[in-house]
């Protein structure tokens, strides 16, 4: 139960959609079997569409895992795009290596190793889209590191921001997850309140955010 869309109406959407297949589909099971996040089924349905819509050459991911989605949006987005991904997992980053050769996209993805904290500082050049999916509670620190790197007319999408619906209402909320609540909250009121951006918060999966840079941030941010 998400506690984020009633449950017979997420089976269906998810019964309707059409399964991936290939690598794709073996990646899922895997995730699946492992415990592994990856964006659910729905939300990568819904970016299929705007990576189709907005035909993205540069992407940036922040939050790599097993390299599902870097895969899946280089499916999508065609063979000249770049995308440049963040991991500090170890393991993570051998698998995800892996599945990229496997996909014959080593030109395409390149892995960023260590904490996003300090890799994305050296991150040069614009970008057309960023994918935000890794720790939950450090989403506003991520974007104040990758604002200025998205181009005007480019777009922030922001994964699993309502946290099993947790960050919507303190009924949901795990007491050990407080903290991380708190931040999403103050994250998505910082999105949506920023006079550069038009945000809009989709309550699909586990809640995504769609981001749309109008024009550059002010120096006094």
């Amino acid at each position: 139960m998400s506690n984020i869309v009633n449950d017979l109406v997420e089976e269906y959407i998810r019964e309707t959609l059409q399964e991936k297949d290939g690598l794709l589909r073996e990646l899922e099971i895997y995730a699946e079997e492992n415990s592994v996040p990856i964006i659910h089924k729905e939300v990568s349905d819904l970016l299929k569409v705007m990576l189709k819509l907005t035909k993205p050459k540069r992407i940036l991911e922040v939050g790599c895992a097993i390299g599902y989605s870097s895969i899946f949006f280089a499916s999508i987005a065609g063979p000249d795009v770049e995308i440049i991904t963040t991991e500090r997992n170890e393991k993570m980053i051998e698998k995800a290596k892996e599945n990229i050769k496997r996909a014959g996209l080593e030109n395409n993805i390149t892995i960023l190793e260590g904490d996003a904290e300090e890799t994305l500082k050296s991150v040069d050049g614009e970008f057309d889209m960023v994918f935000i999916d890794a720790a939950k509670g450090q989403y506003q620190l991520f974007f104040d590191l990758v604002i200025d790197k998205v181009k005007t007319g480019g777009l922030v999408v922001s994964d699993n921001i309502l946290y099993k619906g947790m960050v919507a209402h303190d009924d949901f909320v795990v007491r050990r997850k407080k903290t991380i609540v708190k931040r999403m909250r103050n994250y998505l009121d910082y999105i949506c309140s920023c006079d550069y951006l038009s945000t809009s918060l989709i309550p699909i999966g586990d809640g995504v955010a769609l981001s749309y840079k109008e024009g550059e941030r002010k120096d006094d941010k």
